[in-house]
């Protein structure tokens, strides 16, 4: 009896060690499987150094650490915030002055929209140890070359802050919300270019070049804001949708001694950007990146810090669109690099300064996906690229003069770098589908390494616990015969001789990539749960993703939606046809532009999707902003066929399957209209089909136990109509 009785026990103790190991919703979006990381790598500039951002949880306290590239030894702790009381909030982030002996520290954090925020500052000496506050609530501060002043935004204008008076001198005055911003991007320059800070202190810090948005015209959107308040709260702002006035902008130069502000002349431009601006290495020259409308026309600007005036050094054209480089590095003459698609892949370029190309640095039919920097000493460019595989990432070397390219990543799979102020080292972060992230010293010679800093090997036998099955990466031929990049997961118990149901994801988006060997994300994890449950979840990049070259990523060009659809519904029609698939439940799932595409799918694919999830999906390309939609699509009016025919609201009618819909209400980026909308659409078409709305919620759709609801919903939908 008594035998038997420790039988049943241990049977028991069995069964619910091996339950444990299933993937539950709850331990993902709780942070289980979260890859340690090294926060806040910052490599400083003027010494072989580089700083984290670490927190000590025994103390419950933050501390910017100093360490050695050489040794990876720590060599001192510049700022513990247990020491300050002031900090007790901890730092959100910091900014080094250029001679690294003072410091800006960010706490109290606000956020505006996706990048901007508003916050408080410290000013921190290095050399007297001394912390004092500065700036409330301000945007971007940043220190002037010399360290004696800061610049800075707040309410729309600009100012400068003198660090040994304490006096702060408007630059500005005119700065009204929903009206005039100077300095600091509007919302949709602030989206789709990618950078807040839209002002920049020449090299001998004399002068400010700043740039001001009059939004007076931008149409304005609203949303609700509900809380817990007895009235909701309406939150108004300026957003140009496609076809839509956009906000006019002009570019100035502050001089700091004499406070007068001069205008570049830019009369030549009508409806255009300015999507990039910073002053070279010459005091006294001014670089700006300027975009026609269309998005197809790039000039690139030198402009006199003097009198103001601006001549074209560089042109590009492209029939579909000019991507903006972050990459425009000035070199000590002047001269400049340059990344472009100007060839059909995205490449590095050396211009000398009046703008006459030198020498093509990079060549092949493969794309530079990052620009790590230039060793002046050396004359080498170092560089990522998918030189070995569009799904993968490796970390070159290359003479300026095209010559002597060294490969120093090492590990097939995803490789990143940050370099050492002398570039005698890097810190390589590796990973694959197999692999967590690995941080790494590594020579820069050679890529030989050093030694190990983050291995995140117990995450690595902690998944083993899981008994996960594998990523398999593999190429999808169409019947079109389009060869598309995709993975697929199968259950670890996967039989040959079943039929599986079939989840697919996606995003679609132009230039994205999800099919790329690197480490799981949340997303993937959610998918490894799925496996576990029986389902096979498979991810295709069709055309329009990126990393395949110019031609594969803008062939959607005023058609977007129309083959990206069509590559998923082939994709599917070509997995449904493996022998172990059942063709008649395969489901489909994106959030943003992937809602847009699985909305799509489910409608024009209705006889291969049995269901579909969208989360905060574009129904109406008229809904979304104009720089993104009109890259792609040009204006409505101009393009209106592009813009209705591949518009999901527009073909509601054709829905067989089941439909899960969800949006948040605060998302500011694509706007809850989009799904209230489609609601109507479908209510009138008199089709059946779910949705949920979140209170509140950006276009992340997160916070509290919002993210653990969503996919246990999600999960539900999944396991109940496939």
């Amino acid at each position: 009896m008594r035998i038997k009785s420790a039988l049943v026990l241990f049977i028991t103790c069995c069964f619910s060690l091996t339950a444990q190991q299933k993937i539950t919703v709850e331990e993902i979006y709780t942070g289980a499987f979260r890859a340690q990381a090294m926060d806040e790598l910052f490599a400083m500039k003027n010494t072989n150094q580089y700083t984290v951002l670490n927190f000590d949880r025994s103390t419950r306290s933050m501390q910017i650490d100093l360490y050695d590239f050489a040794t990876l030894k720590k060599v001192n702790t510049i700022i513990d915030t247990k020491s300050f009381p002031e900090l007790a909030n901890g730092i959100d982030s910091f900014v080094f002055s250029a001679d690294e002996k003072q410091l800006l520290i960010a706490n109290n954090s606000n956020p505006i929209f996706r990048h901007s925020f508003t916050a408080d500052y410290f000013l921190y000496n290095l050399e007297t140890k001394k912390l004092s506050k500065l700036l409330e609530q301000v945007q971007q501060p940043t220190f002037s070359p010399d360290g004696t002043k800061i610049g800075f935004a707040k309410a729309n204008n600009l100012f400068t802050y003198d660090i040994a008076s304490g006096k702060t001198t408007p630059i500005t005055s005119d700065g009204k919300k929903n009206s005039i911003i100077n300095g600091i991007t509007d919302w949709v320059y602030e989206e789709e270019f990618a950078f807040v800070r839209a002002y920049d202190w020449s090299a001998d810090g004399k002068k400010i070049a700043y740039i001001r948005f009059d939004e007076s015209e931008v149409p304005e959107f609203s949303m609700n804001v509900y809380k817990k308040d007895l009235y909701p709260a309406v939150e108004t702002f300026k957003y140009p949708k496609a076809g839509e006035k956009n906000a006019v902008v002009s570019l100035h130069i502050y001089d700091v001694t004499t406070g007068i502000t001069k205008t570049v002349a830019l009369g030549n431009y009508t409806d255009f950007y300015i999507a990039r601006m910073k002053w070279t290495n010459d005091a006294n020259v001014l670089s700006a990146q300027v975009l026609n409308r269309h998005q197809d026309n790039l000039d690139l600007l030198f402009i006199d810090g003097t009198t103001a005036a601006a001549k074209v050094v560089l042109n590009e054209k492209d029939k579909a669109y000019v991507e903006v480089t972050d990459n425009l590095t000035f070199l000590k003459d002047n001269s400049f690099i340059w990344t472009s698609e100007k060839d059909g892949y995205n490449h590095i370029y050396l211009y000398d300064k009046t703008g006459k190309l030198k020498n093509q640095i990079t060549k092949g039919n493969w794309e530079v996906t990052a620009y790590y920097g230039f060793d002046e000493k050396n004359k080498t460019v170092f560089y990522q690229s998918v030189e070995k595989g569009s799904i993968l990432r490796d970390v070159y070397r290359i003479g300026l003069d095209g010559k002597n390219k060294i490969k120093l990543s090492q590990q097939i799979g995803t490789n990143s770098a940050t370099f050492s102020p002398n570039f005698q080292f890097f810190i390589n972060s590796y990973s694959s589908a197999t692999q967590p992230t690995v941080y790494s010293l590594h020579h820069a010679k050679d890529g030989k390494q050093v030694q190990s800093i983050i291995d995140n090997s117990a995450l690595a036998e902690k998944i083993k616990k899981y008994n996960l099955p594998n990523k398999e990466f593999f190429e999808l031929t169409t019947e079109k015969g389009y060869k598309l990049n995709a993975w697929m997961i199968k259950p670890k118990d996967f039989d040959a001789a079943k039929k599986y149901p079939v989840f697919m994801f996606q995003y679609s988006g132009p230039g994205s990539q999800q099919v790329a060997n690197d480490w799981l994300d949340t997303n993937d994890m959610w998918f490894m749960m799925l496996s576990q449950q029986g389902y096979i979840v498979v991810c295709v990049d069709g055309r329009g993703t990126g990393f395949k070259g110019a031609e594969f990523k803008k062939c959607t060009q005023k058609e977007l939606g129309k083959f990206e659809v069509e590559d998923q519904i082939d994709a599917a029609k070509v997995i449904g046809n493996y022998t172990y698939v059942d063709k008649t439940r395969i489901g489909i799932f994106g959030w943003s532009y992937g809602g847009f595409m699985s909305s799509n799918c489910l409608f024009k694919g209705a006889d291969v999707f049995k269901m579909a999830i969208a989360v905060a999906p574009v129904t109406n390309w008229r809904f979304y902003d104009s720089i993104y939609t009109e890259r792609y699509m040009q204006t409505p009016q101009e393009n209106a066929s592009g813009y209705d025919d591949n518009s999901p609201i527009n073909h509601v009618s054709k829905l067989k399957g089941k439909f899960l819909l969800i949006h948040g209400t605060a998302d500011d980026n694509v706007h809850v209209q989009n799904s209230m909308q489609m609601i109507e659409a479908l209510v009138q078409a008199n089709k059946q089909f779910d949705w949920a709305i979140y209170p509140d919620k950006n276009h992340g759709i997160y916070g509290g136990k919002t993210r653990i609801q969503l996919f246990n919903k999600m999960t539900d939908f999944i396991k109940e109509n496939l």
